[in-house]
């Protein structure tokens, strides 16, 4: 949890006002204690005397939410979204809009204000989000580089993921907030350029968003050990850092990320169209939302590379190299005759088309849940060809639904036929997705790391058999419920989103598929 919230939540409600936060994340609960939101609801906080969970209230709905899921409004006063909806629909004529007015005070020099208000609020939380990395990189993990004997690289590469790349990163960034912000005049000031300046820059925090939940993991395996209880507690002392534990300084990364559409939404909403800075804050808007989707596209992604590295533990007979040593998401399988040169010995096998690569087996003839495996092609090196129903040239056969794979850097070529035309036409656009998908990552930067891919292969040598339900530790929010409360939630939370104010991603189509298509998942 920010600074930001314990100074302001305590004053702000020990005078009586009204205090509104705006969610950050999905608060998914089924406890009838708790407060259920999405990203962006609008919450009156009702008592914040506790640190980790809040009261508040949407509408005629009460009850307890994580303080680390939202933070504090910046211009407290401004009407609700809901009020300011419904008086625009009902208004009419100059009655309606005389009251509008009234409502929001005198125009643009109270939007003025609220421009301030908010530029004011982006400088100061970024100047305390620098101290909160500062912090981090200075006090913790310099201090546990020299304790060989307490920890090793790739344990810290663990609990701190690549928070000194995003350390480095953000300093930059503050520089160039720091010439734009206009210190006489801050609602003059024009920081949108500076967002869409970083916009690929941002995506460094994909890598510690998705490592986060392993960072909680890690951290507390170590807090079950007094030494290390009483390193980190040293270090934070020695450092004079305010009393948060070190995983709640770890999610403040998480956080941010967050935070930038929220505050970036709120700029434009008192930004005049006119003001020079309009188009830019915009576009920066819209460059931090892809940043979140493109953070849960890759979160998405990487809860299938331990789905593959199930499957691929499955497979009797494996040959080469994991899957995942080069693909990371399952594009399309199902069942293709196949005719290879030079024989062109006719073949019922199962396909899997990953990024990069396409694996095919061979099904047991009397288990027909167990497959053989017996190939892969390098889909980079392959050109897909669409054949004509008639005879094929290449393997002199009569052929119905067929397309070709033509090896680009040899002579060999793969003949595969489909039961049906509409079976054929979906492969060639699975092809197609699978260089798309490709070509994305390659934009994007997407890779999965030696750790991840080691992780998950583990994970599938030690997972249990089909059927068994699996054990669900969650030491993800343990950190929430450090402080006991008597009429605090017992429950955890259930669900955390990297996503701001979208539709829910449906479950992958492809796993659907897969477990439809491929007779192993019966």
């Amino acid at each position: 949890m920010g600074v930001q919230h314990g100074s302001k939540r305590t004053q702000l409600i020990s005078d009586g006002s009204v205090v509104y936060a705006e969610a950050l994340w999905d608060h998914v609960t089924m406890d009838d204690q708790e407060l259920g939101f999405k990203a962006g609801d609008v919450i009156e906080v009702v008592d914040a005397t506790n640190k980790e969970w809040w009261w508040g209230r949407i509408m005629d709905s009460e009850g307890w939410f994580p303080a680390s899921f939202v933070r504090l409004r910046v211009n407290q006063d401004e009407p609700m979204e809901e009020n300011l909806a419904h008086l625009e629909e009902v208004q009419s004529g100059e009655e309606g809009r005389a009251g509008l007015g009234l409502l929001l005070g005198p125009g643009l020099p109270c939007k003025e204000q609220m421009r301030t208000n908010v530029i004011n609020e982006i400088m100061s939380t970024e100047r305390d989000y620098i101290k909160h990395l500062k912090d981090i990189c200075e006090g913790y993990i310099k201090q546990c580089r020299k304790r060989t004997d307490m920890f090793n690289e790739e344990q810290l590469r663990t609990i701190f993921g690549n928070i000194e790349e995003i350390y480095r990163f953000q300093r930059k960034f503050l520089k160039g907030l720091e010439k734009k912000f206009n210190k006489e005049h801050p609602h003059l000031s024009e920081i949108g350029c500076c967002f869409l300046e970083h916009q690929t820059d941002f995506q460094i925090y994909s890598e510690y968003c998705n490592n986060h939940p392993n960072a909680c993991v890690q951290l507390s395996k170590l807090m079950k050990v007094n030494k290390y209880v009483f390193f980190f507690e040293a270090c934070r002392l020695l450092q004079k850092m305010i009393d948060i534990s070190l995983d709640g300084f770890l999610l403040t990364p998480v956080q941010k990320i967050c935070k930038y559409p929220l505050q970036l939404a709120e700029l434009l909403k008192y930004t005049n169209p006119q003001h020079r800075d309009y188009k830019d804050v915009e576009a920066a808007l819209n460059a931090m939302k892809n940043v979140a989707r493109l953070i849960n596209e890759r979160k998405r992604r990487l809860e299938n590379i331990d789905k593959i590295a199930q499957w691929q533990s499955s497979i009797e007979d494996w040959e080469g190299e994991d899957v995942l040593s080069r693909s990371s998401e399952l594009i399309f399988s199902g069942e293709l005759t196949k005719l290879s040169q030079p024989q062109a010995k006719s073949q019922q096998r199962m396909f899997f088309l990953f990024d990069h690569q396409m694996v095919y087996c061979k099904k047991d003839l009397l288990r027909r849940d167990m497959l053989y495996y017996k190939g892969r092609m390098d889909m980079d090196y392959m050109e897909v060809i669409d054949v004509e129903d008639g005879k094929e040239k290449d393997f002199n056969v009569n052929v119905k639904n067929a397309l070709k794979l033509r090896s680009l850097t040899g002579d060999k070529v793969h003949l595969l036929c489909a039961k049906k035309p509409e079976q054929k036409q979906r492969w060639l656009r699975a092809f197609a997705d699978e260089r798309r998908q490709v070509q994305h990552d390659r934009e994007t930067g997407f890779s999965l790391t030696e750790v991840q891919k080691k992780q998950a292969m583990l994970n599938a040598c030690k997972s249990h058999p089909a059927g068994k339900p699996k054990a669900v530790t969650r030491p993800y929010y343990d950190f929430l419920l450090r402080q006991k409360h008597p009429s605090l939630p017992t429950a955890l939370p259930q669900q955390q989103v990297f996503m701001l104010a979208e539709p829910k991603r449906k479950a992958s189509t492809f796993w659907h598929n897969i477990g439809r298509l491929a007779p192993f998942k019966k």
